[in-house]
């Protein structure tokens, strides 16, 4: 194992070209692991000339490295993924009873603190990579955590693409593009969601997926929807039309 920086190499050289790294959060004392992706042309990444950045958050209980069937197409069309464990073995368990917006809220904001702390940590480390023109990405708790972080107006959040996420709403801002997959299985507050005329207003996209489950937007999910996931998200990080991206499903 090798230390330099912050940073703790602890697994690489996947055959998709990835890392795993530990990020250490010296202020909070968390030891943060992340699966970093490479495109698969890496040289193409310059400093003059950045390749843009997706930084993934999983779903609660879902381990942050099930989400392939998404990071390897954005790998492809020339992305850095970042996956992010936000369940550390001493992180209190994320509350199941009482107002679940309410219970929840400190949860959400440890992930965007760790989100935030990312961004500047790996803009160090990765110059020639986009971390000031992020694309947040999270499933279920995950997009909770996006939400929450896109929502504090930081500058350097320019998407946020949430899978089925639940409970916190989505940004209004005219700055940063929203894309929301929906599965049939479990309702959403309509509040959670942009309304048609938001999605005009904000540069919003909500699209569900027919006949499809919560766990179906993570590798445990059934082919034909990953399929039509990945689909959609490719459709819109190439900033197609709403009603172009509704038609990939």
């Amino acid at each position: 194992m090798r230390t330099f920086a912050g940073l703790l190499l602890t697994l690489a050289a996947f055959a998709t070209q990835a890392d795993t790294l530990n990020i250490i959060d010296g202020q909070r004392e968390r030891v943060i692991p992340v699966t970093i992706g490479y495109p698969t042309d890496p040289s193409s990444c310059l400093v003059t000339s950045p390749c843009p950045v997706a930084v993934i958050s999983a779903g609660y209980r879902v381990p942050y490295q099930q989400y392939q069937f998404l990071s390897e197409p954005l790998n492809t069309q020339g992305y850095l993924t970042v996956a992010v464990d936000h369940e550390l073995e001493n992180d209190p368990p994320l509350s199941r009873t009482g107002d679940l917006y309410q219970t929840r809220i400190e949860n959400w904001r440890r992930g965007a603190q760790t989100l935030d702390y990312l961004q500047r940590e790996l803009a160090k480390k990765f110059p020639e990579y986009q971390f000031d023109h992020l694309t947040l990405i999270g499933h279920s708790n995950g997009g909770d955590i996006s939400a929450w972080l896109a929502n504090e107006n930081q500058p350097y959040v320019s998407a946020v693409i949430t899978l089925d996420h639940r409970r916190v709403s989505l940004p209004k801002r005219s700055d940063v593009r929203v894309l929301s997959l929906r599965a049939t299985e479990y309702p959403t507050a309509a509040e959670v969601l942009l309304s048609d005329n938001e999605q005009q207003q904000y540069d919003g996209c909500i699209v569900t997926i027919p006949d499809s489950k919560h766990m179906d937007m993570s590798d445990y999910g059934k082919p034909e929807i990953k399929q039509q996931v990945a689909a959609v998200v490719t459709g819109f990080l190439a900033h197609q039309p709403c009603h172009e991206i509704k038609a990939l499903r």
